[in-house]
């Protein structure tokens, strides 16, 4: 907590602190928060759900010292009952929200047919992306008779003419692969599989079947469901609480969620945090400390990295850490510590991150181009001092 309340005071006005979570597979079995479920690795292992600082609950964040952010979420956070928090509370929010929720539907279907873009719609020359902002009133009630308006509730709705054909031809090829699963199971008699799975797996067609023998009578393509489909192809919708930011401004930031996505990359392969390698409590709190300050100094590496000319001599924050990984600190039983020389991008590095080279590591003598070759015995060759 202490470490929280520090890291809170550096924190500047229009802060944004982003929220996001990530699964680990686990070996152990005993602890508390453990589930089976399915994630990205698919592999046939327990899992736990990960959150760092930026994903704790708005009154965790608040005892930990963190003022009253604005918080950035995608669109796995997002539902009516967050809104509605978000707005009792006060709360400022970034929350990419799906476009087939009523409130962005709305004003997607008003756009009407067009070819190309909407014609309501304006332009970014920079992304070639189109966008509208709207200003939305949205009321919540509180305790007792109580209304709360929502403070500067903006919905931006943007387009991507290339996305659209792209999510076009995925569509259709969703259909026709479903459609020939389902007439497949019809025509062999395969029963079909729970519920949940079936609206999972076939969720473009409307199935009647047994319910005794699960054998499909017959199936039909849910047309509403595909025609909305098909219009909102192509579209995002990012909402905004409380800020004062235009389409642009909001799609530019919300864009940085990149670099979590990167961070949580960082913890599973470069750290190798990827499996939960403990069975306690206290073994998961010890290494969770662990993964915190590695990603502290790992963040640090890379920030000096792509801060500084190093990126121009290494292509990632890997290549750095293996140009030193060669130092060694050598020890003999009664005789001083010796550390072997820092040579070519070493320096650089060292000198990027503000390091002082041991005193005796530093190059001090370097070779003069040697003469062509004379008869007889090669003369010693001859050394100039560097100057420091």
């Amino acid at each position: 907590m202490a470490l929280f309340r520090l890291r809170a005071a550096r924190l500047k006005d229009n802060a944004v602190c982003a929220v996001d979570s990530t699964s680990r597979s686990a070996y152990g079995s005993s602890l508390a928060d453990i589930k089976w479920g399915k994630n990205k690795e698919g592999i046939s292992l327990p899992q736990t759900s990960e959150v760092v600082v930026y994903s704790l609950e708005l009154t965790d964040l608040r005892h930990a010292g963190f003022p009253n952010v604005a918080l950035l979420t995608d669109r796995g956070y997002e539902s009516i009952q967050n809104l509605e928090r978000y707005i009792l509370n006060g709360q400022k929010m970034v929350m990419c929200v799906k476009v087939g929720q009523s409130f962005v539907l709305k004003h997607i279907l008003e756009y009407g047919d067009f070819a190309g873009a909407p014609e309501q719609m304006s332009i970014d020359l920079d992304t070639k992306v189109f966008y509208k902002q709207y200003d939305i009133d949205y009321r919540v009630n509180g305790n007792g008779e109580t209304v709360h308006k929502a403070d500067k509730f903006k919905l931006n709705i943007y387009f991507d003419p290339m996305k659209r054909g792209s999510d076009i031809t995925n569509l259709s090829a969703e259909i026709e692969m479903q459609r020939r699963a389902l007439q497949e199971m019809k025509d062999n008699r395969y029963p079909l599989d729970d519920d949940a799975t079936i609206k999972r797996l076939y969720k473009w067609f409307t199935i009647d079947y047994n319910p005794q023998n699960r054998l499909i009578k017959d199936f039909s393509l849910n047309e509403k469901k595909v025609s909305n489909a098909r219009r909102t192809s192509g579209f995002y919708a990012i909402a905004t609480l409380g800020m004062d930011m235009t389409a642009m401004q909001t799609w530019e930031l919300y864009g940085l969620r990149d670099e979590q996505e990167k961070y949580f990359q960082q913890m599973k392969s470069q750290l190798g945090f990827d499996r939960q390698r403990n069975w306690s409590e206290e073994g998961k709190t010890g290494r969770l400390l662990i993964l915190f300050v590695g990603l502290i100094l790992s963040s640090y590496v890379r920030h000096i990295w792509k801060s500084t000319d190093l990126h121009q001599q290494f292509s990632s924050t890997l290549e750095v850490l293996d140009e030193m990984r060669s130092i060694r600190c050598v020890e003999h039983t009664g005789k001083a510590k010796h550390i072997t020389p820092f040579v070519g991008a070493q320096i650089d590095i060292a000198n990027a991150f503000g390091f002082k080279i041991p005193d005796g590591c530093a190059p001090k003598y370097t070779s003069r181009k040697k003469d062509a070759p004379h008869r007889g015995r090669p003369a010693k060759p001859k050394t100039s001092e560097l100057e420091h």
